[in-house]
């Protein structure tokens, strides 16, 4: 009899964090490589928030916590989410996690039973499916074109939804395309959910503020106010904050919902490191003007990557609105061959030969559930961009 549940049979490891660990191990043993997998912001977290981490550790607070969350954070967090959001919560109605993907699980596990279904736009986040199927759910997989900019539209999502529908997940702005949903998009796919109230949404919005050229940010409740009671808004502060190892993301929604999270996380995990909270307060309450400043140099660093695939022979690129990914095709270079031999038969193909032959790690197309295309994140320099973007095109230039 095996050790192993089940279970992990259905599931594989993260391919992102795959990617990243095999571009270290790659380094370390002297190989010349640029990591361009990482869903990780160069930048430091702001001195203020440091700051606040440092006076907790100094003033003791080092103790066991709330499960989900201490008071002043949630009360931070519901301030947040008038303040930018214009949704109302209450403290009672917050939870506070390890990190984003903590409490997308322990909405998941606190709601799903089997044979429930989730729908999943692609591309999505390679944790998505991979979650349901562990809570013991369906993923059900909705293509979202490049035609579309990656976006799900009102018709593929009406097609998606069965009696069986539990949840739909929506990304916005998207990892991996960066693909945001405007105001107009967000209400249209509001009118096919209000069709079928079975359906609750569950938002991740963890890249909120990172958007371009005036795109303007929306959540589902707050465009569909009658949406609100079936809402789950999902947010943290990894991203924007440059906090990706305090690992705190929150969330906002039905107080019965919220409480059963409460309880799963009192099983699993407990509560989120104190230190990590109150530097979280700090960096909810305090200044948010280096958000603006970091952006600017996200979007400088998106367009030249842009550019430079959109000039690289065999692939496309769009131009995203948000976040720090592109998703460029490679379907120009499939079924043409590399200088030893070997044919590019797909984009895991493609990525292989990047590694192997131009030294630049990115993320397949596969891992989140669309192909041929890759991801890059350039949430990294601009010189090392540009090194990419060279040997990139040099190695789509060497096949034939």
């Amino acid at each position: 009899m095996s050790l192993l549940a089940k279970a992990l049979n259905r599931i594989k490891p993260s391919p992102t964090i795959a990617v990243t660990a095999r571009a270290r191990e790659l380094k370390a043993a002297g190989n010349d490589v640029i990591g361009l997998g990482a869903g990780e912001p160069d930048f430091d977290t702001p001195d203020n928030v440091k700051a606040a981490a440092i006076k907790a550790i100094n003033e003791n607070r080092t103790k066991y916590t709330n499960v989900d969350g201490i008071p002043e954070l949630k009360a931070a967090i519901a301030a947040k989410f008038k303040r930018e959001n214009g949704l109302d919560y209450d403290v009672d109605q917050i939870t506070v996690g390890t990190g984003g993907k903590q409490v997308l699980y322990n909405a998941l596990v606190a709601t799903l039973d089997p044979g429930d279904e989730v729908i999943v736009p692609a591309p999505y986040w390679v944790s998505y499916p991979d979650m349901v199927l562990l809570c013991g759910g369906t993923p059900v997989i909705a293509d979202c074109s490049q035609n579309s900019g990656f976006r799900l539209l009102p018709e593929a999502l009406e097609a998606a939804i069965t009696p069986k529908t539990k949840w739909l997940i929506l990304n916005s702005p998207n990892n991996p395309t960066g693909a945001g949903y405007d105001r107009a998009s967000l209400k249209a796919l509001a009118e096919v959910l209000m069709r079928h109230p079975h359906v609750h949404v569950m938002t991740d919005d963890m890249y909120e503020h990172l958007v371009f050229d005036g795109f303007e940010f929306a959540t589902p409740a707050q465009v569909e106010p009658e949406l609100y009671d079936r809402t789950l808004t999902v947010n943290g502060l990894s991203k924007a904050y440059a906090m990706t190892g305090w690992r705190i993301g929150y969330a906002g929604g039905p107080r019965d919902l919220i409480k059963a999270m409460a309880m799963i996380q009192s099983q699993s995990t407990s509560n989120p490191s104190s230190i990590s909270q109150y530097a979280a307060v700090e960096a909810l309450n305090g200044p948010q003007d280096f958000i603006a400043d970091r952006n600017e140099v996200f979007r400088q660093r998106r367009d030249l990557v842009v550019a430079a695939l959109n000039q690289t022979p065999g692939l496309s690129c769009n131009t995203p609105e948000g976040a720090f990914y592109v998703y460029p095709s490679c379907v120009g270079t499939i079924g043409k061959t590399t200088p030893d031999g070997h044919k590019i038969e797909t984009d895991d193909d493609f990525v292989k030969y990047l590694l192997e032959a131009a030294g630049v790690a990115v993320v397949q197309g596969s891992a989140f559930g669309k192909s041929p295309y890759f991801r890059i994140s350039y949430a990294t320099s601009t010189d090392v961009l540009e090194d990419a973007c060279a040997r990139i095109r040099q190695a789509c230039e060497a096949l034939v």
